[in-house]
């Protein structure tokens, strides 16, 4: 009998039906996190296997969508930190956006997203997107509670000036 034709094992099928929920309701986070489709879908799979290779204890004993969310922000984190500087297309975000039939005001706003370096968009996503305390968020990202106030007031600042500026423009 081959490996593919063993049947799966009680863990594989409930991490199957794990992966089904989780990837819609994932993606959506690695999209704001890279910004972009094509890296969102490479990231959360490299996050679903650090998740499968510790399946039987996360579905025992821990949340598993939580550990999920943290393994997408470590593994863009760790991406980033590689590249030692995001790269930042300004047509990536209207190419998602149009994939995704939305409008001119979520392609600025995820422009504007975008432009935030990592760490406070990881706050901004985290807190808002997910909507995540800011206690859960600085368990999230390891670091103080302190810091995640502080990166997501700079972040909302940065936020709101570029919005206001971009908004300004389009009804001129």
């Amino acid at each position: 009998m081959t490996d593919q034709q063993k049947p799966l094992s009680a863990a594989d099928r409930s991490y199957v039906a794990f992966v089904e929920v989780a990837w819609q309701r994932h993606i959506r986070l690695a999209m704001l996190l890279s910004g972009d489709r094509w890296r969102a879908e490479e990231l959360l799979q490299d996050s679903l296997v650090k998740v499968y290779e510790r399946w039987r204890r996360l579905s025992r004993l821990g949340d598993p969508h939580a550990y999920l969310r943290r393994a997408l922000v470590n593994n863009h984190t760790s991406a980033w930190r590689r590249r030692r500087r995001e790269s930042l297309f300004a047509d990536v975000p209207d190419r998602a956006a149009a994939a995704d039939g939305v409008g001119p005001d979520a392609v600025v706003l995820r422009r504007a997203l975008m432009s935030l370096p990592a760490k406070q968009r990881a706050v901004v996503v985290l807190r808002h997107y997910e909507d995540l305390s800011e206690r859960e968020v600085a368990q999230v990202l390891g670091c103080s509670l302190g810091t995640v106030k502080s990166q997501n007031a700079r972040a909302l600042g940065k936020l709101r000036h570029l919005l206001e500026e971009s908004f300004d423009l389009v009804s001129r």
